[in-house]
């Protein structure tokens, strides 16, 4: 199927617009409600000449035909809504951090030329220091989130401004499936880059609109056909929709007709008050980016928090889910099935590790249609059982490129034997039965004494002792061998870190030697708000260990 975002949402919204679309506390939008709110938005934005510059099919990959709406904001209503509304406009939205200090924030709003920027009130003190540095003047749209700030010279009440929009549709109909997404991501890039997609090709890699078998939907009347057959998903991302993983599982959830709720709290991550919002709202999916939200849920359960009865799926992405957290979840969760993706902003969903309630953890991903594993010199495609560690890659609906970067576009999608492939940064094995053993990201690769060893592997293995709470791995550069393995630890309370017990269970697990030289214990390992790690800051930590 070959469609923009727009016109899917727009044949559901008129299937089903009395459902209720989005929930966060006392606010609840039906998809009526929703589109009305997203109407408003892309008008608000047209009255501003931002839209549509040039046609999305005359660009090079690396080059967006949009105008830019930074949303510079936590978890709302207003961050989906935004979404929408910009896509309506034939603008295109973009996700900014909201940790970053001023030169960060103005070096990502310079690299897209914002011409917008919606901004939670918080926010209003860094940014007001980067707006003269900016290379273009943006339209500034503020949501008020309670902080008691002053709106900015020229900036505007976004609340005050789409109650006084035209909540019509907006004068541009013409939306194309070549219009683009757009995911700021820093992963694989060093400073940040935004992942250029086709709207049509994001829908069915990062999205899954798709037949189980993979083959493409025969149009919007298939979508609405699907959803109309299938049980309501309730679905509440956790992590910050800063991040894809969060947003991705929202828009998703739309697109089958669901209801996405966001919890009350969404400045920090409260455990508690999530599964209690959960149970109220009959959430059926939860979202979470590995042990960074799945320690804190279960902790929250052995605390006597109740269980949410509808819950049917756990989804976890973008950090590892270990096998001792996720055995604690389904101690108090043995209907549930848990879910873990393998995947990239680069490539989307690109294979996944299914365990069905009251079944066997498993180590390995199956793969996605157009995932595969190339050789470790990016030359051919490996046959399974290869005993090589390659680079795993996908073919097929995948980005365009990175936006304003022709050199790291060519770099990271490569064309191999006359197929364009994503390669974004992860090694891994193919083993015989056509499943993948997940290495880790080249980028956080260790090379000690020639043997590379990768950082998440190690990982996984500490996390086997039962009082780690957490743990990061880096290099240390050492003398003889190049670089040591270190570890970052934070042990669970009332228990006290023993470097030489976490090298005897590591030692069961990994070879001794990818264990760790040394440790430094800390009461929590740096990490995002999305539970991704923070290499960088781990390496400063490392400086410490003995």
């Amino acid at each position: 199927m070959d469609e923009s975002f727009t016109a899917v949402f727009d044949a559901l919204t008129d299937e089903f617009g009395d459902r209720p679309a989005l929930v966060h506390g006392h606010e609840r939008f039906r998809f009526v409600d929703v589109r009305d709110r997203a109407n408003r938005f892309a008008n608000l934005l047209a009255g501003h000449d931002i839209g549509l510059r040039h046609d999305p099919g005359s660009t090079e990959a690396w080059e967006s035909p949009h105008d830019h709406v930074a949303l510079y904001l936590r978890n709302g209503p207003d961050y989906l809504i935004g979404m929408l509304g910009a896509w309506r406009a034939r603008a295109c939205a973009t996700n900014i951090n909201y940790r970053y200090v001023a030169d960060e924030l103005a070096g990502v709003l310079n690299d897209q030329s914002a011409a917008a920027i919606v901004y939670h009130g918080s926010f209003a003190t860094t940014l007001a220091e980067v707006l003269e540095r900016l290379d273009r003047t943006p339209l500034l749209l503020r949501v008020d989130d309670g902080s008691g700030d002053e709106l900015l010279p020229d900036a505007i009440d976004l609340a005050t401004a789409l109650a006084a929009a035209d909540p019509t549709a907006p004068p541009r109909h013409d939306h194309s499936p070549a219009d683009r997404y757009i995911l700021y991501t820093g992963g694989t890039t060093g400073a940040p880059k935004g992942v250029l997609w086709r709207q049509g090709d994001f829908m069915v890699r990062a999205l899954g609109l798709a037949r189980r078998d993979g083959s493409d939907l025969s149009g919007t009347s298939e979508v609405v056909e699907r959803a109309r057959t299938r049980a309501r998903l309730v679905s509440m991302p956790l992590p910050p929709f800063m991040h894809g993983a969060a947003h991705w599982n929202a828009l998703s959830t739309w697109l089958s007709g669901g209801s996405v709720v966001i919890p009350e709290e969404v400045r920090t991550f409260d455990a508690a008050e999530a599964l209690r919002t959960a149970a109220r709202e009959r959430v059926s999916a939860m979202v979470i980016v590995g042990d960074a939200f799945a320690r804190p849920l279960a902790e929250a359960l052995d605390g006597g928090a109740p269980p949410p009865r509808d819950l049917r799926h756990i989804l976890s992405s973008g950090a590892i889910l270990s096998r001792p957290v996720a055995d604690r979840l389904r101690e108090h969760l043995p209907d549930v099935r848990i879910l873990d993706v393998l995947g990239s902003s680069e490539a989307g969903r690109q294979a996944i590790n299914t365990t069905a309630p009251h079944g066997e953890l498993h180590s390995t991903f199956r793969p996605d249609s157009g995932t595969v594993v190339l050789d470790p010199d990016r030359r051919s495609v490996l046959e399974p059982g290869d005993p090589a560690i390659g680079w795993l890659a996908t073919s097929g609906r995948v980005p365009l490129g990175y936006l304003g970067d022709r050199t790291k576009t060519e770099a990271t999608f490569p064309t191999i034997g006359g197929v364009r492939f994503v390669v974004a940064g992860d090694r891994a094995r193919l083993l015989g039965d056509w499943s993948i053993e997940l290495h880790g990201r080249d980028s956080v690769t260790i090379n000690s004494g020639g043997e590379k060893i990768f950082a998440e592997e190690v990982e996984r293995a500490l996390k086997e002792h039962p009082d780690v709470a957490d743990a990061l791995v880096v290099g240390r550069p050492n003398d003889r061998w190049g670089a040591e393995v270190i570890g970052v630890v934070a042990m669970r309370s009332g228990t006290q870190g023993d470097g030489e017990a976490l090298r005897t269970v590591a030692r069961r697990h990994i070879a001794g030697y990818k264990v760790p030289k040394a440790f430094v214990f800390v009461e929590a390992v740096p990490r995002s708000p999305s539970g991704k790690p923070d290499y960088a800051q781990a390496a400063l930590l490392a400086r410490r260990a003995t």
